[in-house]
C-alpha cells in the first residue's frame, strides 16, 4: 500500500514576494542614508539625526496597529513609502535652510519607516506557512538584509565620489519606486480566529515578551552604534575601510538571519538568543582596538553575525508566544525594540564618545550586551527553580 505524503506548502507566495519587494526598496532607501546623514550633519548632531529618525519610528510603531485595523495594509503601507521617500528630496536644501531641515526630514521618514516595519512584518508572519515559519523568517531576514549589504556601503561610497545630493535623490527614488509592489498585496487578512486583534499594550504586559524584546534591543543598540558612528570614528586616511567594514557587517548579518531561521526550526529559536548576544558584545569590545584595521573588520563581522541571529530568533520567539490575532502587535513590539535600540544607541553612545573617545564608547556598548546576557541567564535560572519546586 502506497502512503501519500502531502507536499510541503510553498514558502514564498506571490503576495509574500510583493512584501519582499516593497520592504527591499524601503530599506535600501533607509540604509543609503543611515551612515551618510550623520557625516552630512557632523559634530554633535551625528547621533541626533539617527535618534530623531528612530524616536519617531518608535512612536509610529505604537500607533500603526490601530491604523492598520482601520485602513488596511495596502493603503497604510503606501502612506509609509511616501513619507519615507518624498521628504528626502528636500535634503539638499539644508545647505541653505539649515541643519534643522535634516531633523524634520528624519522625523517624517521615521513615521514612514514605522509603518513599513510593522506592516511588512505582520504580513510576512501571516503569509508564511506556520509549519515553515522559522525557515520563512530566515529567508525574509536574508532578503531584507540585502538593503543593508547594498545601501550602507554604497551610500558612503557615493557621498565621497558623487556628493551628498546624489545619495539623497537615489534614496528618495528607491523608496517611491516600491509603490509599484503594492498592487500584489492584500488590503486585509483574516487571522483565522474569532479572537479580536491584540494591541501592543496587551502584548507588552507579558513579562516574557518584554524580556525577549529587551535582549534583542541590546543587540540593536550595538548595530546602531556600529553603523552610525564607525564611519565618523575612522579617520579619512583609512580610505574605504568604513565602507568595507559596513559591507562585511551587512553581508554577515544576511547570512546569519537565514541560518538562524533554519536552525531555529530544528532546535528552537530561543536557544539562539545567547549566541547572538555573545557575538554582538564581543564585536563591540573588539573595537577597543579601533586603530587596528583588522580588528575593525573582525568586529564588524562579529556584530553582523550576532545581530543577524538575534533578529530572526527574537522575532520567531515573539510570534510563538501569541496567537495569530497578536501578530501585528508582536511585530510592532519587535520593531520598537529594534528602532528604540538603534536610535538610543546612536544618541547615547555618540554623547559618550565626545567625552571618552570612540574606543571606550564602543566597549561600553559591548558591556551593555553582557548585562543583557545576565538578564537571560537570570530568567532561565528562575524558570529552572520554579520547575524544581513544582516537582
Amino acid at each position: 500500500m502506497t502512503t501519500l505524503v502531502a507536499p510541503r506548502p510553498r514558502l514564498v507566495s506571490p503576495a509574500l514576494a510583493c512584501v519582499f519587494m516593497a520592504e527591499f526598496g524601503a530599506l535600501t532607501s533607509l540604509y543609503l542614508l543611515l551612515s551618510v546623514l550623520p557625516r552630512y550633519v557632523g559634530g554633535a548632531g551625528a547621533g541626533v539625526s539617527t535618534a530623531a529618525l528612530m524616536a519617531t519610528t518608535v512612536v509610529g510603531e505604537l500607533l500603526t496597529p490601530r491604523l492598520v485595523a482601520r485602513f488596511g495594509y495596502r493603503g497604510i503601507l503606501a502612506a509609509g513609502l511616501l513619507l519615507l521617500g518624498a521628504p528626502t528630496l528636500a535634503l539638499p536644501l539644508a545647505d541653505v535652510v539649515g541643519v534643522g531641515l535634516v531633523f524634520v526630514v528624519c522625523v517624517l521618514r521615521g513615521a514612514g519607516l514605522a509603518v513599513i516595519f510593522v506592516v511588512s512584518g505582520a504580513l510576512g508572519a501571516a503569509l508564511i506557512p506556520p509549519e515553515r515559519r522559522g525557515e520563512g523568517l530566515g529567508v525574509f531576514g536574508a532578503v531584507v538584509s540585502l538593503p543593508a549589504l547594498i545601501g550602507t556601503p554604497l551610500g558612503v561610497w557615493l557621498a565621497d565620489r558623487a556628493g551628498y545630493p546624489v545619495v539623497f535623490v537615489v534614496a528618495a527614488v528607491t523608496a517611491l519606486a516600491s509603490l509599484g509592489a503594492l498592487r500584489g498585496l492584500p488590503q486585509r487578512l483574516s487571522v483565522g480566529s474569532a479572537e479580536p486583534e491584540l494591541g501592543v499594550v496587551a502584548v507588552a504586559r507579558r513579562p516574557a515578551m518584554v524580556r525577549v524584546s529587551l535582549v534583542f534591543a541590546a543587540t540593536a543598540i550595538a548595530a546602531g552604534v556600529l553603523i552610525t558612528l564607525l564611519p565618523v570614528a575612522l579617520p579619512r586616511s583609512t580610505g574605504d575601510l568604513a565602507a568595507l567594514a559596513l559591507l562585511l557587517n551587512a553581508g554577515t548579518g544576511a547570512i546569519a538571519r537565514w541560518w538562524a531561521g533554519r536552525i531555529g526550526d530544528r532546535r528552537g529559536a530561543h536557544r539562539l538568543l545567547v549566541p547572538g548576544l555573545v557575538l554582538t558584545a564581543a564585536g563591540m569590545l573588539g573595537l577597543l582596538a579601533l586603530s587596528n584595521n583588522v580588528a575593525v573588520l573582525v568586529s564588524s563581522v562579529l556584530v553582523g553575525a550576532g545581530f543577524g541571529i538575534a533578529q530572526t530568533a527574537s522575532m520567531a520567539v515573539l510570534l510563538q508566544r501569541v496567537p495569530a490575532a497578536g501578530f501585528t502587535a508582536a511585530t510592532a513590539l519587535w520593531s520598537i525594540a529594534y528602532d528604540g535600540g538603534f536610535g538610543l544607541g546612536a544618541l547615547a553612545v555618540g554623547a559618550v564618545a565626545t567625552q571618552a573617545g570612540f574606543p571606550l564608547a564602543f566597549a561600553a556598548t559591548g558591556m551593555l550586551g553582557a548585562a543583557a546576557l545576565g538578564l537571560l541567564v537570570r530568567a532561565r535560572l528562575g524558570r529552572s527553580t520554579n520547575v524544581a519546586a513544582a516537582g
